[in-house]
């Protein structure tokens, strides 16, 4: 992670992440994390891997700041059923660069979250069913 105030040891909650980044990263954190979480009410916010995660019956996505873009997480599948509306982003297996030059596609976020909601509770159903 760059674009960092200061170094500091892990953050132990989502809190304490979003502060460690200059003001104009902050507000683009904390944009994405209120996406989700309207997307996602009663999912599970916590740091894994070094950054925040919202869990709700399995992990659902994850976010990171950079120093040029913002780093979204949503597994595989969720990059793959959006393939089309993120291929104007930089991505990876599993992940997308929103460059801090561009508005955060927001509506698009809360698009992914609520696919991931979905998939994990009918991957769930699935396994109850065996």
């Amino acid at each position: 992670m760059q674009a960092m105030k200061k170094k500091s040891t892990v953050a132990e909650n989502v809190n304490e992440y979003i502060a460690a980044f200059e003001p104009h990263i902050q507000e683009r954190l904390q944009q994405i994390r209120q996406a989700i979480k309207k997307a996602a009410p009663a999912a599970e916010e916590l740091i894994s891997y070094r950054m925040p995660a919202y869990k709700y019956h399995g992990v659902l996505v994850y976010f990171a700041g950079y120093k040029n873009h913002t780093g979204f997480y949503a597994t595989p599948t969720g990059h793959a059923a959006f393939k089309e509306l993120l291929a104007v982003y930089k991505e990876g297996k599993g992940s997308v660069q929103f460059p801090h030059n561009q508005p955060l596609p927001l509506a698009l976020i809360s698009r992914i979250v609520k696919f991931r909601v979905k998939e994990n509770l009918e991957r769930e159903k699935t396994k109850m069913k065996k």
